[in-house]
């Protein structure tokens, strides 16, 4: 009642994608200065809302898109400008907004999507949901899901640990840094879905 390659196969695909290890940074760099309790409350709160849109859209994903009449490249080129903008905000310093908002919206966008639920993850559930044709298959499917958010909370949840080493000089360092890696996700992101539009309209 389970198949070890389609888990192996889903968990690895989401795990390059949804980046743990390359998270860590802009996790750290989108929660700084908040109390530890709070920190701990928004890596859960991210990984709920990636759960969230990950299952809708691997439940109805086809549908959704279909109804909305949005193609995959232009879901693609969204989130890239999306991040874009996140990305020059922690660029160039412009992150300090009430606590009150930055609480609510940080764990919600861009963490739990588009960072971690991103058109990319969102477009493999679905294929890898579609292609389940069994229920062996169904359960690797969504166990391969749920794995990769345990592991992406536990990653977010013990880089704290980093922050208390390296302080608010480092902090300020990690988030230029973040947002270095992060407008360049946003730019590939971008041509990815410039690519496929060609690509589609060529053939």
């Amino acid at each position: 009642m389970f198949d070890v390659a389609v888990f192996g196969s889903l968990f690895l695909t989401l795990f390059v994608i949804m980046d743990p290890p390359g998270i860590t940074p802009i996790f750290l760099a989108l929660t700084a200065g908040r109390p530890a309790k709070v920190q701990k409350r928004m890596a859960f709160q991210a990984v709920c809302v990636a759960g969230g849109v990950i299952t809708v859209f691997g439940l109805l994903g086809h549908q959704i898109l279909d109804y909305l009449h949005v193609s995959v490249p232009a879901l693609m080129i969204a989130g890239g400008l999306l991040l874009l903008l996140i990305a020059l905000d922690l660029l160039t310093g412009k992150t300090d907004e009430p606590k009150q908002t930055k609480d609510v919206n940080v764990a919600l966008v861009p963490l739990g999507m588009p960072l971690l639920a991103g058109p990319g993850a969102i477009v493999s559930v679905i294929l890898a949901v579609q292609k389940a044709d069994s229920v062996a298959t169904q359960v690797s499917v969504w166990a391969a899901i749920l794995a990769i958010h345990v592991v992406l909370w536990i990653v977010m949840r013990y880089s704290l640990v980093i922050i208390r080493v390296i302080k608010d000089g480092g902090v300020v360092l990690v988030t230029r840094l973040a947002g270095m890696m992060l407008s360049a996700i946003a730019v590939q992101q971008i041509i990815n879905g410039v690519t496929q539009v060609i690509q589609g309209s060529g053939s």
